[in-house]
C-alpha cells in the first residue's frame, strides 16, 4: 500500500465511523498538532500517541459539535508527506452556527504508519 493510500483508507474508515480500524494506520508515537483554535485545545494543541489523540480530539468533537464531518476534496502526496484538502463541517453547539470551513491536513508516513500530523483550518468560520 503507498502512503497515498494508507491515508486514504484511514479517512475512508473515519468516514464510516471505525475509528478502531482508522487508528490501526496510527504510529505508537504519532505526534499530532492541533489548530489551537479548535474550541477544546486548552493546551499547545500538541497529543502524542493514539490514546491521547482519542481523549483529547476524536472525544470532544461530539460535545462541541453536531454533525461534525471532514468532506475530503483530495488527497495527494510525494515520498513520506500526504495532504489533505477539504472541509470540516458540522454545527457548533455552543453558537448554533452550521459551518463548512477550509481544512488541510499534512501527514509523515513511514513504514505504513501515520507518525505525525499536521492540521491547518479556518477556526474562525468554526467558532463563529
Amino acid at each position: 500500500m503507498t502512503n497515498v493510500e494508507t491515508v486514504k483508507q484511514a479517512y475512508a474508515h473515519f468516514a464510516t465511523g471505525n475509528i478502531p480500524a482508522a487508528l490501526e494506520f496510527f504510529d505508537a508515537a504519532l505526534e499530532w498538532n492541533e489548530c489551537v483554535g479548535m474550541p477544546f485545545v486548552k493546551d499547545d494543541g500538541v497529543y502524542i500517541g493514539p490514546e491521547a489523540i482519542v481523549s483529547k480530539v476524536f472525544m470532544n468533537l461530539p460535545v462541541y459539535f453536531d454533525g461534525f464531518n471532514i468532506a475530503v476534496s483530495e488527497i495527494f502526496g510525494a515520498d513520506d508527506r500526504v495532504v489533505m484538502v477539504g472541509h470540516y463541517q458540522g454545527t457548533n453547539k455552543a453558537t448554533g452556527h452550521a459551518f463548512k470551513a477550509n481544512a488541510t491536513h499534512v501527514w509523515t508516513v513511514r513504514d505504513g504508519k501515520m507518525v505525525r500530523f499536521f492540521q491547518a483550518v479556518d477556526t474562525a468560520s468554526i467558532n463563529r
